[in-house]
């Protein structure tokens, strides 16, 4: 199968800390690709060098077809890629119906408008009622974001991020801070939306990306310890010694 999405020996340095080194990953169309490694291992920075918004001081970036190693975020986001974020960044004061619509606003290539613009617009508000009932927020439109709850507020940025209808969604840590029943909801939710495109997620509930991924790449101090489907990582001796905490025989 082509990948969507692959880095060759994409190489990071900060001073004399190298937080990749020399990473290559690929994702397929409709797989969910989990990044799993300890604190510090480079999950984010490599997270941050697909989106552009960090930029790798050797290696390439190939998504859709095209290298997109120097191109800018904006540019990345047109040709179909979407993200969440480690902390939530949805609009707290505005409601949920109110977020989506802003963000197919700006998907649709318009400046930002006064929210007034949004709430007029028939069209955008089914599109944003569309896009809640699509992540199971679709009686929660008129709910101001800070009232919902913290899993609720994961998926309402998801459906942020599927209103520019990606065709990879970068997911970073989308289960921190929540409890055990929100975690698992959000897992089905994610389950759901591989038919719509693909993910790569990094996690460190382990449960969640044992129910989820495909494939599963660990990252250990900049560099790819093990890449393969979760039987092959769960019976990996260096991952089980290193990140999985458990003894080999």
């Amino acid at each position: 199968m082509t990948a969507l999405l692959a880095t060759d020996r994409l190489v990071k340095r900060f001073g004399g800390l190298v937080a990749t080194d020399n990473v290559s990953i690929d994702v397929r169309d409709g797989e969910i690709h989990a990044l799993i490694g300890p604190n510090g291992a480079g999950k984010t920075t490599l997270l941050s060098q697909l989106t552009g918004n960090l930029a790798p001081d050797s290696g390439t970036i190939d998504f859709a077809g095209r290298d997109v190693t120097r191109l800018p975020t904006h540019a990345r986001v047109r040709l179909g890629l979407g993200r969440s974020f480690q902390i939530t960044s949805v609009l707290r004061e505005f409601s949920a119906a109110d977020n989506v619509a802003l963000a197919i606003q700006a998907h649709q290539g318009h400046s930002f408008r006064f929210i007034a613009d949004a709430r007029r617009d028939r069209a955008l508000r089914s599109a944003a009622q569309a896009g809640l009932d699509a992540v199971g927020l679709g009686a929660r439109g008129s709910v101001p974001a800070a009232a919902l709850s913290h899993g609720e507020q994961r998926q309402l940025e998801i459906a942020m991020a599927l209103a520019g209808e990606p065709k990879l969604l970068l997911l970073d840590e989308p289960m921190a801070g929540m409890g055990i029943e929100e975690s698992q909801r959000l897992v089905g939710f994610l389950r759901g939306l591989k038919s719509r495109c693909g993910m790569l997620l990094i996690e460190h509930d382990m449960d969640a990306v044992f129910a989820l991924a495909d494939r599963i790449t660990v990252l250990v101090y900049g560099r790819v310890l093990a890449s393969g489907t979760p039987d092959e990582i769960r019976a990996h001796p260096e991952v089980r010694q290193a990140y999985l905490g458990e003894e080999t025989a």
